[in-house]
């Protein structure tokens, strides 16, 4: 049976990837991210829902509330370290489950063609039709503002463009002499999608993949600035959104989440671009 294309192998991936300075970058960012989701509770000095001081307290104006402290006397530093948890799980999880839906309607779509893929595309054009960010809000106040409905939300508004990428790889792929030789072999048309084509399809997945966290946070901030965030958990959207009211009185509750936030998804979409320069073995050619 034919061999499948062959993937970039990780000496090269690596080798690539690392040209791109500001990849690099973003992965310390990242690494910085992940430490403050694992060790959270290590890294904080109180519990970000306890009033641990006067409330309105600026930045450095008390040594055990380094970031000062909201309208109720709580703890910034702690709330921005809790809160990355959140803020991550939700944008994590919301595009794991936009990944799974995506990619079994584009490979379906893609593998299958003819009346098949019409009405598969259809239905996506379907979601498509309505602005993401208006159908989110809609679904977060029908489910009640919880992460559950959030990261829901955040998925089913962003799994059109993974199935229409994925669509077109698998069109161009099943043409492939590998796959006819698969096929030729006996072996079942589920084996032959996730074993044989999926493989291949999988780095311009993986760079979307990291683009779709940064923009499930950077929803989940929006919602919360709404005031359609989970009120019983702390994330940096809830921060920001919670601020709105007394960004003149009190900067640095908004300042200080809202620069997690664009650190993050900036670090994600360096990251990516790292991702698609690595992945993409072309591009090796051209920078030498």
């Amino acid at each position: 049976m034919t061999a499948p294309p062959r993937t970039p192998s990780s000496s090269g991936f690596w080798r690539r990837f690392r040209r791109n300075k500001g990849a690099l970058a973003g992965l310390v960012v990242l690494a910085a991210v992940a430490l403050l989701v694992l060790a959270g509770p290590l890294l904080s000095a109180h519990d970000p829902w306890d009033m641990v001081q006067q409330p309105f307290l600026a930045p450095l104006a008390e040594a055990d509330v380094p970031l000062g402290t909201d309208t109720m006397g709580r703890d910034v530093l702690s709330g921005v370290v809790s809160g990355a948890r959140i803020s991550v799980l939700i944008g994590v999880v919301s595009t794991l489950a936009a990944l799974l839906i995506g990619v079994t309607i584009g490979a379906v779509a893609g593998y299958f063609g003819g009346w098949v893929d019409a009405t598969l595309m259809r239905f996506t054009e379907l979601f498509q039709a309505v602005p993401s960010f208006a159908l989110a809000i809609v679904l977060v106040a029908i489910f009640q503002p919880s992460v559950a409905s959030i990261v829901t939300a955040i998925a089913l508004v962003s799994w059109p463009p993974v199935a229409r990428l994925v669509r077109g790889e698998f069109l161009t792929l099943r043409q492939r002499d590998f796959v006819a030789a698969a096929q030729l072999a006996g072996l079942s048309t589920p084996r032959i999608i996730v074993g044989q084509i999926l493989p291949n399809a999988a780095s311009p997945i993986i760079v979307m993949a990291s683009l779709m966290v940064a923009t499930a946070i950077l929803l989940e901030s929006s919602l919360s600035f709404l005031g359609l965030g989970d009120p019983n958990q702390m994330s940096w959207g809830y921060m920001v959104g919670s601020a709105r009211t007394v960004l003149r009185q009190a900067w640095w509750m908004a300042v200080f989440p809202g620069l997690a936030i664009v650190l993050t998804v900036l670090a994600l979409n360096l990251v990516g671009e790292g991702l698609n320069d690595g992945l993409n073995a072309r591009a090796e050619g051209r920078t030498r």
